[in-house]
């Protein structure tokens, strides 16, 4: 069978194509590799854009598990010993936490809707008779003509609204979704998580488990380092504002600061986003001056935080530089912004610290495995030492072996005849 028939039509083409390419030195092979290589880095960067979404989740999921795995370790370790019941014990941990914060915050929303709701009618009364500062205003300027006038406006202005709202109402349901689904991949993580790492570490040699363990650990230890760095300054901030609304006497100055703390969190950008309702409700329950007091006790709080808290708590806890704290928030909200939205620059900014920290951590093992090994102070003077011994034992070899080789004689030496016969003559010697 001829090698065309043993290849076939298109494997004895490629053939020629190969050997062809070969005879003019073009590299064929490297150029297809290439090309190939290209266009599956293209296939999976669209495949990582399309599915970013779902990364954002499971980056969200993964970084909440981590913060969580300690307090899981805890209880496993002095209150139970099964993995699942101490996971249980910290989901329902963390939705009481949830449903507390739930009851802090609406509680008063709530009230205050229901006592809106009441005194409604009583609003419009006073409006429409021109009492009351709401009616001077009707008076002073002619609203309710306005209205009369402008009522086939204001319907089609209604009905208009009701695009945004039905919006702002899938927002919140995909809002809760999204929630939902990072709450049961933080659990299934957290139960999951050890088989995983086991799983990972069976497939390496010994040698590069320990390194992977050390590593694992370290950036572990900056993970949960930011999260006590970013807690401190968040229970500062709280403070700052609790004493403020207190001087002021602000209503609710408690809920207010558990408020500036949560969002605090979010750096950079997590004062300004909490200072902004803070002060218009300050303005518009108490007084102007108060709302002023406010505003300037969050800026220069913000900048303090920004400039000076979070660079000097963050290097101490994260051991990253001040600067490379500052450059990574800015470009985390950059990059999660250009990905995912609000959202993804939110998740971004909170996740930029500790993915600098976990990057510095790999770079210095990687510099330190890959880099010469550390060379001892005296090296050279040992490496001689080393040459100096080898040299004295080959010399002293040498002479050994020319004292226990005896010399080789010019003329054989005369055969002994008293001296019995060997094998070879025995069986050759015949009796006469």
């Amino acid at each position: 069978m001829s090698s065309e028939e043993r290849q076939g039509p298109l494997g004895y083409r490629l053939a020629r194509l190969w050997d062809a390419a070969d005879f003019r030195k073009v590299p064929l092979r490297t150029i297809v590799v290439a090309l190939v290589a290209v266009a599956l880095f293209y296939l999976a960067g669209k495949l990582i854009y399309r599915l970013r979404d779902v990364a954002l989740l499971i980056l969200v999921a993964g970084f909440l598990a981590m913060i969580l795995n300690p307090l899981v370790l805890v209880i496993q370790r002095y209150v139970v010993k099964r993995r699942g019941f101490a996971v249980s014990l910290v989901t329902l941990l963390a939705l009481a936490v949830f449903a507390g914060l739930a009851y802090l915050f609406g509680d008063p929303l709530v009230n205050a809707i229901t006592n809106l709701a009441n005194k409604l009618p009583s609003y419009i009364a006073s409006a429409e008779s021109g009492k009351g500062w709401i009616g001077h205003l009707l008076l002073k300027y002619h609203v309710q003509r306005w209205v009369a006038q402008n009522a086939p406006k204001l319907v089609t202005y209604a009905q208009d609204f009701s695009k945004p709202a039905l919006s702002f109402g899938e927002g919140a349901v995909s809002l809760l979704i999204e929630l939902l689904t990072i709450f049961v991949l933080v659990l299934l993580l957290l139960l999951e998580g050890p088989k995983m790492r086991r799983g990972i570490l069976s497939v390496l040699s010994p040698r590069q488990a320990t390194e992977v363990t050390r590593v694992a650990s370290q950036v572990n230890r900056s993970v949960v380092g930011y999260m006590l760095g970013n807690f401190t300054t968040s229970v500062c901030c709280g403070i700052t504002i609790f004493i403020t609304l207190d001087v002021v006497n602000a209503p609710f100055p408690g809920l207010w600061a558990l408020w500036v703390a949560l969002v605090d969190f979010l750096p950079i950008i997590g004062g300004a986003l909490a200072g902004i309702p803070t002060v218009l409700f300050v303005t518009g329950v108490v007084s102007v001056t108060a709302g002023v007091i406010t505003l300037v006790v969050f800026l220069i709080y913000t900048q303090v935080e920004n400039h000076i808290l979070n660079p000097i708590i963050m290097s101490r806890t994260v051991r990253i530089s001040p600067l490379l704290v500052l450059m990574a928030v800015l470009i985390g909200a950059s990059l999660g912004s250009w990905v995912g939205g609000i959202f993804g620059g939110f998740v971004a900014a909170l996740l930029a610290i500790p993915v600098a920290g976990a990057l510095q951590v790999i770079c210095r093992e990687v510099w330190r495995l890959t880099g010469p090994p550390p060379a001892d102070r005296d090296g050279d003077e040992d490496l001689e030492g080393v040459g100096a011994t080898s040299v004295t034992m080959e010399t002293t070899t040498i002479e050994t072996t020319t004292v226990e080789r005896q010399p080789e004689s010019a003329e054989p030496d005369e055969p002994d005849e008293s001296a019995e016969p060997s094998q070879p003559a025995r069986r050759g010697y015949q009796r006469p």
